[in-house]
């Protein structure tokens, strides 16, 4: 057996979130308990049938089982910049300002290895996605956190961001993941006002793009003007077309950034399948009349899980975006690891506790909206014998939401 120590960065993460809960659900489940999962937020849909015929012609085809292109299948970059131009009104240049990725996620993890030095100092937003911490701890960055507060909308503060000394770059993510928030164009463009000042490079993650509701379209920070000098954004396949499997996105913006984060993946991965990229083509041409079913499914689950949690006197406060409702714990519970706990050993369900995203997630819980309406009903029927054995909990949980 080797005997060795794991490295100092492995040493400074926190144990994964959503590995422990999805261990705590496995354990449930192997009890023979019928476990409502509202945990890790992966879309139950099937990937739309054009994505999956295209993967299989693509597939057939052996010029596409070598080494992919490692800047991507041309055709990809250029309906990526159509389709962005379409969405946003931005221009792109398909040859400097797009890039491919193994999933956003994967492009998140590495750019910070393109810019940040050890000891930089880096912006997060708290609470933010756990795999931000990561990447920044992994290329030896210095975190300075930014409490986002329901009293803000969960955003940062610009004035926080203008008081900060030193920092080499600001992760933010809207909308938002866990909190569900939108940043509108107004706080882009004080955030690229006061980046654009202090010389801090902007990383957007834009994952839930088209997942809204009521038609309120949440924008890009490229949409600003003099965004693109600072800025970098990231894409995802995952949530629009039901394609978390595939591992498939892209980096857009800064010429000089994407060519940074090029530099990095040459060094440590050889592409996307090529295949994968001919089923992103076809998903960049699905009709939006699928996409806005989508869109009509999280809502009418947002509405069941917001409105059912109501009746029982948990009052909930809907998101404008993304498939998670960002839920404050009922008064009772004296944190949110205590509340999660009490409805997995309880009532079978699982939720995120808030802390797992940060100190500031601390007192709310994130339910996921990636189940049929059935099993949204179902969840609320077991949180009310939770809730019934808590004193006063209509009462007290009618009051206005805060933090």
């Amino acid at each position: 057996m080797v005997n060795f120590e794991v490295s100092e960065r492995l040493k400074q993460l926190p144990p994964y979130l959503f590995l422990a809960i999805d261990k705590a659900k496995r354990e449930a489940m192997a009890q023979g308990r019928d476990v409502i999962n509202l945990g890790v937020g992966d879309p139950d849909q099937t990937t739309h049938k054009p994505i999956i015929d295209a993967m299989k012609k693509a597939i057939e085809d052996g010029s596409n089982h070598h080494y992919p292109f490692d800047a991507g299948v041309p055709q990809l970059r250029v309906d990526i910049a159509k389709w962005f131009k379409g969405r946003f009104g931005v221009d792109l240049d398909p040859a400097s300002e797009i890039y491919p990725l193994i999933g956003s996620k994967e492009g998140l993890a590495h750019f910070p290895l393109a810019v940040i030095n050890p000891g930089e100092k880096v912006l997060l937003t708290d609470p933010a996605y756990p795999a931000y911490q990561a990447a920044v701890t992994f290329a030896g960055g210095k975190i300075q956190y930014l409490s986002l507060k329901a009293s803000n909308d969960f955003l940062p503060k610009i004035s926080d961001i203008e008081e900060a000394k030193n920092v080499k770059a600001i992760i933010v993510c809207y909308p938002n993941n866990p909190t569900s928030a939108v940043a509108n164009k107004q706080f882009y463009t004080d955030l690229v006002r006061v980046c654009t000042a202090k010389n801090i490079i902007i990383v957007s993650d834009l994952a839930y793009s088209e997942v809204y509701y009521d038609g309120v379209k949440p924008p890009s920070i490229l949409e600003i003007p003099g965004a693109k000098d600072i800025a970098i954004e990231f894409h995802s396949f995952s949530k629009t077309y039901f394609m978390t499997g595939w591992r498939l996105g892209w980096a857009c913006g800064n010429a000089q950034l994407i060519a940074a984060l090029a530099k990095v993946k040459s060094n440590v991965d050889s592409g996307v399948f090529n295949a994968i990229q001919h089923a992103g083509i076809a998903a960049l041409k699905i009709d939006p009349v699928e996409i806005e079913d989508m869109r009509t499914c999280y809502q009418e689950r947002r509405d069941a899980l917001i409105n059912g949690c109501r009746s029982i006197g948990w009052k909930i406060d809907p998101p404008k975006a993304a498939f998670y409702v960002w839920a404050k714990i009922p008064s009772r519970f004296p944190d949110s690891m205590t509340c999660a706990k009490a409805f997995l050993d309880q009532a079978d369900i699982v939720m995120t506790p808030g802390v797992g995203f940060g100190k500031s997630g601390e007192g709310y819980v994130r339910m996921s909206l990636t189940l049929p309406v059935e099993r949204i009903h179902e969840a609320v029927q077991r949180m009310a014998k939770v809730l019934a054995v808590i004193p006063s909990l209509k009462g007290e949980e009618s009051q206005s939401q805060g933090n």
